[in-house]
């Protein structure tokens, strides 16, 4: 990546020892079946956020204060399982140093070592999914890492909801807990749908957003969009109430497809990234210790180790 910091901000605010948020980069691009590029959103989200102004009306904070460390990329690709590892074991190191850990793909199955890393470290772990595919599959294309099996792994062993779901494949019914489960076109009728959404939330909760559940109208570029998807004001005022209401213990974004005519869909995967932080570090001042509710979750002797080394 040729940006040193996220956003252009000082690097008084990027050093790790002192962010309270890390951000990962994950330039894959090794499974995808339609169009081609993700791996070129990490670097076209970081050269827009340099555009971006870092006062949030909303919430009236500067959340780059609280410190973002941006990561070196994750950049293995010599197989889907290698590149799947190597995001399980950065992100899962970096939760042992209490980080606040986001990552930014690629295509999403760089998930699949992110929520692995997430739940080995969190008790009662909910995915909330955001995405216009189910992502069920249990395999795809000779490969259990591929980015139609996103959460097939987060179905089996969290609490998985997912969310304006509007593409799948017949044999993903099989997997798919529809209780758990909002369609597109149910939420376009109803009005609750939030509601339901968070009172289904377990307490921790890990975020993966595809940018494809936005509307192709405002987000057009990821490499397989859908029609029928979600509108900015309203994904903003379901996340606050999220953030508000629940311990989302970390996130990621995927499935950036940037395009020369198209710099807004750039522009607001970065403005996304920005409110999501903005939204779980309100009301915090940057001298407050981040309180991640990590628990001893299979990791306390590593966890230790690992402070004793920073």
């Amino acid at each position: 990546m040729s940006t040193n910091t996220f956003a252009g901000i000082p690097k008084e605010y990027a050093a790790l020892e002192t962010s309270k948020i890390v951000l990962i980069p994950v330039p894959y691009d090794g499974t995808s079946t339609f169009q081609k590029g993700a791996d070129k959103g990490p670097e076209a989200f970081l050269h827009a956020s340099e555009n971006m102004e870092l006062y949030d009306i909303e919430t009236e904070t500067e959340v780059y204060k609280q410190g973002i460390h941006l990561c070196e990329a994750i950049t293995e690709n010599s197989s889907p399982e290698a590149m799947v590892a190597a995001v399980h074991a950065k992100t899962k190191d970096l939760i042992l140093r209490n980080k606040f850990v986001t990552l930014f793909g690629g295509e999403h199955s760089i998930s699949i070592g992110s929520i692995r890393a997430f739940n080995e470290c969190f008790d009662d772990l909910t995915v909330l999914h955001i995405d216009a595919h189910a992502d069920l599959r249990k395999e795809y294309e000779g490969t259990k890492c591929n980015h139609a099996c996103a959460v097939y792994e987060a179905s089996q062993n969290t609490n998985l909801i997912q969310v304006g779901i509007r593409s799948m494949d017949i044999a993903e019914t099989s997997v798919m807990d529809t209780d758990k489960t909002w369609f597109a076109h149910d939420m376009a009728t109803d009005e609750y749908w939030m509601d339901n959404v968070i009172e289904a939330l377990g307490e921790n909760v890990f975020i993966t957003f595809d940018l494809d559940a936005l509307d192709p109208s405002i987000m057009p570029s990821t490499g397989t969009p859908e029609p029928g998807g979600l509108f900015w004001y309203e994904t903003l005022d379901f996340l606050k109430q999220v953030f508000e209401e629940k311990n989302v213990v970390g996130f990621d974004i995927v499935e950036l497809m940037p395009r020369e005519e198209d710099k807004s869909s750039d522009f607001l995967a970065a403005k996304l990234y920005y409110k999501m932080l903005s939204y779980k570090f309100a009301g915090q001042d940057e001298t407050e210790e981040f309180e991640s509710n990590f628990s001893e979750k299979n990791t306390l002797t590593k966890f230790k180790d690992t402070n004793n080394e920073s």
